[in-house]
């Protein structure tokens, strides 16, 4: 694919994500320069990687650079460790990061519900040595539940996303229909109805999974989608990945929600990282 416009760009509603776009700028410049690209809503990482819980006024100056800027907060992780990075996750580690993590559950559904966030992202963790899978599956399960009601409350969507092995050997969601069997067992669990499958098309490609299959089948159950080019996880137009034409069929099996821009801008000024897109 090359790096010109996308002719169906109009067809799709583009976020970006500021944990990994404009992290040339501080924090609170970030949603406000955004809005300078063209964008009209943003997600987010969890933003205070060492703190599941925030002073209140940390909160308050970042949800007010978002209301400032005019921009809307689409997606927010729960505390999930340090990325990018090796943690990959807290619900599923026992101890003191499974601590953290329930912690952090209504101080992030509190501050994605003042800005209307819709979308509560929640990764799994990693496995962890001298620990029975089946103990962390156990308490991954118990502490999605937690996190699935939280966001109800919000009126949000709870997210399960499947990371790349060869990135993550230790997360054990490293397929789509690991994913969604996660998602299976929360919607079981809890009788809302409001888990549902991130689909990072970068992910699952460095997985080498057949992508238009996995969009055939699981986009009713897809919550978000987040794109970046492979190899690489540059911008659109840097890789190899038919990013339109993924993109198109989505929207073809009835996906019509936010798409994630969550690629590195490439040693350039962030600001210069969308060139793909039509003005």
């Amino acid at each position: 694919m090359s790096g010109s416009a996308w002719s169906t760009a109009g067809d799709h509603r583009f976020d970006v994500n500021l944990s990994i776009l404009f992290t040339e700028l501080p924090l609170p410049a970030r949603p406000a320069a955004a809005a300078a690209a063209g964008f009209e809503a943003v997600e987010l990482w969890w933003p205070w990687a060492d703190s599941p819980t925030p002073r209140q006024s940390e909160l308050d100056a970042l949800g007010e650079a978002v209301q400032d800027a005019g921009v809307r907060l689409t997606g927010l992780n729960f505390y999930a460790g340090r990325l990018p990075g090796p943690d990959r996750g807290a619900l599923s580690l026992p101890g003191e990061e499974s601590e953290r993590f329930r912690a952090n559950v209504e101080v992030a559904a509190g501050f994605a519900g003042a800005l209307g966030c819709t979308a509560l992202n929640a990764l799994y963790g990693n496995r962890v040595d001298g620990v029975d899978p089946a103990e962390q599956d156990a308490l991954a399960l118990e502490n999605l539940v937690l996190a699935a009601r939280a966001a109800d409350r919000i009126g949000a969507v709870l997210l399960v996303e499947a990371l790349n092995g060869p990135e993550s050997p230790r997360y054990p969601l490293v397929s789509a229909p690991a994913a969604v069997g996660v998602v299976d067992e929360v919607n079981a669990a809890t009788g809302l109805d409001n888990a549902r499958f991130l689909m990072d098309l970068y992910h699952l490609a460095v997985n080498g999974e057949d992508l238009p299959a996995v969009i055939d089948r699981y986009a009713a159950i897809t919550g978000h989608v987040q794109i970046a080019d492979n190899p690489g996880r540059g911008a659109p137009g840097t890789g190899s990945l038919p990013l339109e034409a993924l993109l198109g069929r989505l929207r073809g099996a009835g996906y019509d929600g936010w798409v994630g821009l969550e690629y590195k801008p490439g040693g350039r000024p962030s600001a210069e990282a969308f060139g793909w897109l039509p003005r």
